[in-house]
């Protein structure tokens, strides 16, 4: 450092950037979807009246992709709000880090949960914001009449910053971390396969996956059940009340277990002062710091991810099919059973998939309401990258890579397959 300059990476503008990379998948996702339904119709009649092809874009296409993109900067900067290893790892001081310092360290759950309530005010500030920016604007396709946005061929100086540009975030946001923690990991396969930290590798393995797959089961089913509810009932209470189990995604992990932990610390407490007071025994923790709680914490934070699947799915099945399993003296259990769920299982299995992915790296909501002694791979790779012992911790880290690798790939191909001018009604031209 004393002989060139270099950016000190462990900063706020280093950590920013590290989070650029790795979040923007949210943002190209959705924008590429949007953008893919779009016909060159509509860009074609720009062109006849009189815009070149920079304005059709900036006037039409960009519009219409509008709520897609604005989505997904809203995801991004909720799961920014939200990271707690990132930001911990590079000495940041951020909302997350406060309340599990304050928590932890200080022993303060008041001031954790004060702090808890200003990082939930911030997150309704920035969901009002972007309804707001939105307004009452919509933007449809006005016509069925589709056809594919034609491809150009660029060629010199253009075609070598596409390459670049597209090639850039995948390097540093995958290939370069990613290769990095391979060496790593070839470096102490052998340390780790005759030590005691290959078992332990395992058994952390083992907690994650009991833990994604239990959260993820609990999280489809109760997302089934909502999302039939408001089909069988759509008033707007059930509505509201859908949509407001929803937003647990939108809250941190952090917030969530401080909310999850205190009522049921108070209930804990409760019940044991009355089991002394009463019968002279003590009933001990026997749902805060416990694997309940935090599935608990799981379903809420994650249950928007298989609710919206779900739901999206479900609403493509045709009223008529409920009406004749009544006509069969189908029930409601009876129809779901046999009826909608072999229909939409695909979807079942897409959102469960997410759900474990997801639940697989939570970092914050499983440091907090953890049982002693139970760790998974993001707490222990986060334990390791905290004590600098950065090599040991490519094994983990790698894990949760790998289990993240399976649903990108479906996602990518599903939205690939799912171009317009294939439903039925649309017409390709």
């Amino acid at each position: 450092r004393a002989d060139y300059w270099f950016p000190n990476i462990r900063s706020v503008g280093g950590a920013a950037g590290v989070l650029a990379f790795v979040l923007y998948p949210y943002v190209y996702m959705l924008a590429r979807a949007a953008f893919l339904e779009q016909s060159v119709c509509v860009i074609e009649i720009g062109r006849t009246l009189g815009r070149g092809p920079w304005r059709s874009f900036t006037s039409i296409a960009l519009p219409l992709a509008r709520p897609a993109i604005a989505t997904g900067i809203a995801l991004a900067l909720m799961e920014t709000l939200s990271d707690f290893g990132a930001v911990q790892h590079f000495g940041v001081a951020t909302f997350t880090t406060g309340i599990y310092r304050t928590w932890f360290g200080l022993g303060d759950a008041a001031a954790a949960a004060q702090l808890a309530a200003i990082l939930l005010a911030f997150v309704f500030i920035l969901l009002v914001g972007e309804r707001l920016t939105r307004g009452r604007a919509q933007f449809h396709h006005t016509s069925r009449r589709y056809r594919e946005l034609p491809r150009y061929s660029l060629r010199g100086g253009w075609a070598a910053l596409a390459i670049l540009a597209c090639a850039l975030p995948i390097i540093l946001g995958f290939l370069l971390p990613g290769g990095q923690l391979l060496i790593w990991l070839f470096e102490t396969v052998g340390e780790e396969a005759g030590g005691s930290s290959g078992g332990r590798l395992w058994w952390h393995t083992a907690n994650s996956l009991m833990l994604a797959a239990g959260a993820a089961a609990i999280a489809v089913f109760v997302a089934l059940l909502l999302a039939y509810g408001v089909r069988l009932n759509p008033h707007p209470v059930a509505r509201g009340a859908a949509r407001i189990a929803g937003l647990g995604y939108a809250v941190p992990g952090s917030v969530i277990a401080v909310g999850v932990l205190v009522p049921l610390a108070w209930v804990d407490n409760t019940l044991d002062s009355w089991l002394r007071a009463s019968f002279g025994v003590s009933s001990g923790l026997l749902l805060s710091g416990t694997i309940t709680a935090l599935m608990f914490a799981y379903v809420v934070r994650f249950l928007a991810v298989s609710l919206n699947t779900v739901d999206a799915s479900l609403a493509k099945v045709t009223p008529a099919m409920d009406g004749v399993a009544r006509t069969l003296g189908m029930g409601p259990a009876a129809t779901v059973a046999r009826v909608h769920v072999p229909i939409i299982s695909p979807s079942l299995l897409t959102a469960g998939l997410l759900v474990f992915v997801d639940v697989m790296k939570e970092l914050p909501a499983t440091l907090i309401l953890r049982p002693f002694d139970f760790n998974t791979l993001a707490v222990r790779a986060f334990e390791l990258a905290s004590d600098e012992q950065l090599r040991a911790a490519a094994a983990p880290a790698l894990a949760i890579v790998a289990a993240g690798l399976i649903p990108v790939a479906l996602l990518s191909l599903a939205i690939s397959r799912a171009r317009p001018g294939r439903a039925q009604g649309e017409v390709r031209v």
